[in-house]
């Protein structure tokens, strides 16, 4: 009898064991299981992105893919180069522009989903320079002209060069400063001019010198409000991303507290 007993309590943790190998092996399987599935369904999508945007953009692309699994592939420009490309064929899946006309227009003309459409970010106007002395608080340089030349994005294509033209003409300063102009394509590169000295100062998205409260570098006079029509940035569902899971995840997580704690650390206002 007591060798049975032993026998019995021998076999009880052998046994035991043996059922918590199992259970572990079942939860392994389940989690490779839903890895596997999540990897399965996550998508890619295509997004031309206004270059003042740029940096806020890239750090939302990063956490959107740690969140959803989902790739945002970033494409970066003017928002009228962008225009034309979408009308031609471009692959670009979401449009972030740095208007809210472009992307109402491509939705009139059937490039955009109905219905899709919304602001992301309000965009400042802001004139820098590089050197942190050049500046000073009331933008009165630009009546005094103590410089040669001065950055404007090409008010044809970026909506931050018609903002700026429109300040200019409302200070009254635009006929003389015109010919001083050093125009870059999109705002990224009017704020390449600036930084590499090209011109010592001129008209930049807040966004590129601005994080977490403060200027980053330089010296900067924001440019008020009633000078310039307001920058409402929009988004927008392009029709080739109308069945892609990725696009319409990054449309919702956009308008998530993550990414608005993002926009609005570069100095964004939200709606």
């Amino acid at each position: 009898a007591s060798l049975r007993s032993l026998q019995g309590v021998c076999r009880h943790p052998l046994s035991s064991r043996l059922k918590g190998n199992k259970m572990l092996k079942k939860a392994v399987f389940f989690g490779l299981t839903v890895a596997i599935t999540g990897f399965a369904h996550a998508d890619e999508v295509q997004v031309a992105v206004a270059a003042n945007f740029t940096a806020p953009m890239q750090q939302i692309a990063t956490q959107f893919e740690k969140d959803t699994g989902h790739r945002a592939t970033l494409a970066f420009g003017a928002t009228g180069k962008f225009y034309a490309q979408i009308t031609n064929g471009a692959p670009f899946e979401i449009l972030l522009a740095a208007d809210d006309e472009t992307p109402a227009k491509l939705e009139k003309e059937g490039q955009g989903i109905a219905g899709s459409r919304f602001t992301y970010a309000i965009g400042t106007l802001v004139l820098w320079s590089a050197s942190p002395t050049l500046i000073d608080a009331r933008g009165d340089i630009l009546k005094t002209g103590d410089f040669r030349h001065l950055a404007i994005a090409n008010p044809k294509t970026a909506p931050y060069g018609t903002a700026a033209v429109e300040a200019m003409t409302k200070l009254g300063v635009l006929s003389h400063l015109q010919t001083r102009f050093v125009q870059g394509e999109n705002i990224a590169q009017t704020y390449q001019f600036i930084l590499t000295g090209n011109a010592e100062l001129g008209f930049v998205a807040l966004s590129q010198v601005y994080k977490d409260g403060k200027i980053t570098a330089g010296s900067a006079w924001t440019v008020p409000a009633h000078l310039y029509e307001p920058i409402r940035q929009d988004a927008v569902l392009l029709s080739k991303g109308k069945d892609k899971p990725a696009a319409g995840a990054l449309l919702a997580y956009l308008k998530g507290d993550k990414a608005r704690a993002i926009i609005k650390s570069y100095g964004y206002e939200l709606r």
